[in-house]
């Protein structure tokens, strides 16, 4: 990919559908809501063999600067500025808008290149509105239909222009593959901000309201020498408070950033006791078999630094067991205290959860174990266990052999989860155990 692409228009014009069928999957949300985007979103673009970046935006609207719509113009304006060329797009249903003149006269003054795009013309009938654009001044403007997939031959047509030829060695240079890192928490609590100052530049809206993100959003960035993935995400409130259809994307938005994250940083507002909901966040994480990093955000504002982290530590060991040994960061992100400390912090849970243990190691353990705490009888005999190994890592996953595996207490197998984080150092990353019976022998005499 050696060209940029900003995708721009009126709000409701099916930027976002246009955004997702570049990229071939659902990613932007998308709905009939206008001005549902407001961050700027990144994605690898595909037509056919041209790759490029496409950066879907909010809807271009006139605003006062510091008000919540003119910082989504800043944002919008930063994408143009990244960008090798610009798709102004239009519905041609609705023909030609006050709107549209004045932001292609804006983006004429630009200086960028600009392709005119004549969106949700499916069909056999060309609508009016296409002839119509020609009114702009920006060239032949290209009928396409985002959401059934029409037009983009004429499309690539317009691109492939900016598309360079890339040297034979850049073309074998495979880039090494990023950390994939979510950053969730309840709305308000800092997520944004801490992912700015993360990045060291204004590339996510913030604000004093609350539920300002709302599409999952990935920057990429380097710590050290490492490339990293992170995802800022909406705010998760508990599921009888969410309220309305745009609220339940942006809450079914930030659970698929779960699912497919690596390692999850989980902000908690440090101003504020730990809540049932930042719980319920910190337990999903653990359903999903992430790794979890605890974020002790606003630590600036904080004045018993010492009293407040020892009491989030306490309320995490005893309301999360089944985490014991996470880590838990005091950071800021309005002055950038305790990031480094966090970055470590994820680096060091992403190895726990990609660490494999010796099967010999393991069976050792096991007997050694069952020597200090036998498993309990069944019907007057004594369950034997007879084998273990790792089945599999991320998380470190563990099949248990018994003689009868149904039997075997939830109690003896916590006891055992919890043995085998202390003793090879686990700490922290879901464990998951699960319960084999072994073969008999003797079952076919």
């Amino acid at each position: 990919m050696n060209f940029s692409v900003a995708i721009l228009g009126r709000p409701n014009v099916g930027k976002s559908t246009l955004f997702n069928r570049l990229v071939g999957r659902r990613v932007a949300l998308v709905d009939d809501i206008p001005g549902l985007t407001r961050d700027r979103r990144q994605g690898e673009g595909r037509i056919a063999d041209l790759e490029f970046r496409v950066i879907d935006t909010a809807g271009l609207e006139e605003a006062a600067p510091g008000s919540l719509a003119g910082r989504m113009q800043t944002q919008t304006e930063r994408a143009l500025a990244d960008a090798d060329v610009a798709l102004l797009v239009i519905d041609a249903r609705e023909g030609v808008t006050e709107a549209d003149r004045h932001f292609a006269n804006w983006l004429r003054r630009s200086g960028k290149s600009v392709i005119l795009v004549a969106n949700k013309t499916e069909g056999r009938v060309i609508p009016a509105g296409v002839a119509e654009a020609y009114r702009l001044g920006l060239g032949d403007p290209v009928p396409i239909s985002a959401e059934h997939g029409e037009g983009l031959a004429e499309l690539y047509e317009r691109l492939r222009p900016f598309a360079g030829d890339r040297s034979a060695e850049a073309a074998r240079r495979e880039p090494e593959r990023p950390l994939r890192v979510a950053i969730v928490g309840r709305p308000n609590v800092g997520k944004s901000t801490l992912t700015n100052r993360l990045i060291g530049e204004e590339r996510l809206l913030t604000g004093p309201e609350a539920g300002i993100t709302r599409d999952a959003i990935a920057v990429d960035w380097t710590w050290g020498d490492r490339p990293f993935r992170l995802v800022d995400t909406a705010g998760l409130r508990r599921r009888s408070r969410v309220e309305g259809k745009l609220e339940a994307l942006s809450v079914g938005d930030a659970l698929r950033a779960i699912r497919f994250a690596e390692t999850v940083i989980l902000v908690l507002d440090a101003l504020q006791p730990v809540e049932r909901q930042d719980l319920t966040i910190a337990a999903l994480v653990a359903e999903e078999g992430r790794a979890l990093v605890l974020a002790a955000s606003k630590f600036d504002a904080v004045s018993e630094s010492a009293a407040v982290l020892k009491r989030l530590r306490e309320r995490v060991s005893l309301s999360l067991p089944q985490l014991q040994g996470v880590a838990l960061v005091a950071v800021s992100g309005v002055t950038g205290f305790g990031l480094d400390a966090m970055m470590t912090a994820v680096s060091a849970a992403d190895e726990v959860w990609n660490r494999r243990v010796r099967t010999a190691d393991l069976n050792r353990w096991l007997a050694a174990v069952q020597e200090r705490h036998p498993p309990p009888l069944v019907a007057g005999r004594r369950l034997r266990l007879r084998y273990l190994t790792q089945v599999n890592t991320r998380p470190p996953s563990f099949a248990l052999f018994a003689s009868k595996p149904a039997d075997l207490p939830d109690s003896y197998r916590r006891y055992l989860v919890n043995a085998l984080r202390h003793d090879f150092d686990l700490p922290g990353t879901p464990i998951r155990m699960m319960l084999r019976k072994g073969k008999n022998p003797y079952e076919a005499r």
